[in-house]
């Protein structure tokens, strides 16, 4: 018994391991979010069958009262139709019955003279009469009228049998609804920034007329969220089970979609939701370590005259005079942002016009684009390690890679490296796709529109990387959220490395 409360104390005295500890936390808090969502998922719900439960049943009023509406303009046609049936009846017997009675009068009283003449005695006075007598009779309109009348007193022919109507309308019921299609995870692609979602239908329907996608942009995976900050976004009328989004900038983790299917009255149910991976690098350029002659924004970098040395040795010549050296407004409406704000890590100087990415590469495989201005004198385009110098151009240390373009005097497309330059014998494409595989020590640099290979570094990358970019008399553009096109996974399988003609530099890659 003492022994079985030793090893009882034994097993209460155990510590769990603080990474277990630390996972069960994790599982917790994430249950607790799943619930939190499945509970809003369940109010949003109740709420959206009050709403429409309301609006069903005026729609419902409205549709009962426009039945009414046309019954009874169907109603007081059909009086109208018998009311003039009877005025025009009516009227024909009346007319008749009219002409009847003057002929009647006409008749009695020419038998009343008829009658009297047979008393006259004087013969030639009696046959003047007989005369008179046999003119007017020929003559009377007694004997010109139709004893028959013009018109029945039948109206059977206004009569109705609603029979059918009311077999109709006991049919009446509600609107068939489509069934909630089924999405297809299995069956859905994304590939080169685009996504292409598949469904099908549980049972067939013939009378589905087209269906409705929605989609959102989410960083949560699972269950779409309903406090989520984005809305749903609407793709109508797809005749077809699939539909592709192009084009997208993938500047979340996940996407969200759900279908529906409609005939020509009414949408059914959503599908249940499915969420599809959409990861790709975002970055933009980190104006805190941009050089000062450089106009930066988050996707853009403009080379900048005005700042820099230029704008120090004006402030400086200012202060000589006894004048205040705070900027002028012309040079805070250039755009440059002031020392304050730009950070404390020392910022590129001299001619090092250089401007880095604000998200490292540590790993994986990762795809961007830059678009030069058509008038850009001088520009380069590659990466570089955190370490690079201020004084440090791209490609001029072993810490730096990158292509080059110069079109000042003299027009030079090259690979650079550790001070090592690589002519390129190919044209400058509109815009260059830079393709980084930090485990594979790959740097490749594309023809975007074309992909095309420029030129490809191999290296074994020590540390994590930058995306680096200098500008001279000109500017910069950059895309990213961009997927690795599948074109260049292609040509990198095919490639396996550089060709003889590009190992000078690669050797040097360490």
């Amino acid at each position: 018994m003492d022994l079985l409360r030793v090893e009882v104390g034994r097993r209460d005295s155990e510590c769990i391991p603080k990474e277990a500890l630390q996972r069960i936390i994790s599982t917790l808090a994430n249950k607790n979010d799943e619930i939190q969502n499945f509970i809003d998922t369940l109010n949003q719900t109740l709420k959206g069958v009050q709403e429409n439960s309301s609006n069903i049943l005026s729609e419902l009023d409205e549709e009962f009262d426009s039945l009414y509406s046309i019954l009874d303009e169907v109603k007081e046609s059909m009086i109208n139709s018998i009311k003039q049936e009877q005025a025009r009846k009516s009227q024909e017997l009346q007319s008749q019955l009219s002409q009847c009675n003057n002929a009647l009068e006409n008749s009695e009283e020419l038998l009343e003279f008829a009658t009297r003449s047979l008393d006259i005695k004087e013969p030639e006075e009696f046959s003047k009469a007989a005369r008179q007598i046999k003119d007017r009779v020929t003559m009377a309109s007694a004997f010109r009228l139709s004893l028959k009348p013009k018109v029945s007193d039948n109206m059977t022919h206004l009569m109705v049998d609603f029979s059918q109507e009311r077999q109709i309308l006991q049919t009446l019921k509600f609107l068939p609804v489509p069934k909630a299609p089924e999405i297809d995870p299995v069956e859905c692609l994304v590939a080169d920034n685009s996504v292409t979602v598949a469904w099908r239908m549980p049972e067939e329907d013939n009378k589905i007329d087209h269906f409705i996608m929605e989609y959102r942009k989410t960083n949560f995976d699972g269950l779409p969220r309903v406090k989520d900050e984005r809305c749903w976004e609407i793709v109508d009328n797809i005749k077809g089970t699939e539909y592709t989004l192009s084009g997208l900038k993938f500047d979340s983790k996940y996407m969200n979609f759900r279908v529906r299917a409609c005939n020509k009255a009414v949408a059914g149910e959503f599908s249940d939701p499915v969420t599809l991976e959409t990861k790709a690098l975002n970055f933009n350029l980190d104006n805190s370590s941009s050089h000062l002659n450089l106009k930066v924004e988050d996707t853009c970098v403009e080379w900048d005259p005005t700042g820099g040395k230029g704008q120090d040795s004006k402030i400086k010549g200012k202060e000589n005079k006894g004048r205040s050296g705070t900027p002028s407004p012309k040079r805070t409406s250039v755009g440059s942002r002031p020392p304050a704000v730009r950070g404390s890590r020392d910022r590129f100087t001299g001619e090092s016009y250089t401007v880095l990415g604000d998200t490292a590469i540590e790993s994986g495989q990762h795809y961007w684009e830059v678009k030069a201005q058509k008038d850009c004198k001088s520009y380069s385009v590659g990466v570089a390690y955190k370490t690079l110098g201020k004084f440090d151009q791209l490609g001029k240390t072993n810490t730096s890679w990158c292509i080059h373009v110069n079109n000042w005097l003299q027009n030079t497309f090259a690979a650079k490296h550790n001070n090592k330059v690589k002519a390129l014998d190919v044209a400058v494409p509109e815009r260059i796709g830079v393709f980084c595989d930090f485990d594979g020590g790959q740097l490749s640099f594309y023809d975007a529109n074309s992909k095309q290979l420029l030129y490809s570094f191999k290296a074994k990358f020590t540390q994590p990387v930058l995306p680096g970019f200098m500008v001279w008399c000109g500017g910069l553009s950059l895309s990213t959220g961009m997927q690795v096109p599948s074109a260049v996974r292609t040509l990198q399988k095919n490639e396996n490395g550089m060709t003889g003609s590009t190992s000078s530099l690669n050797n040097i890659a360490q």
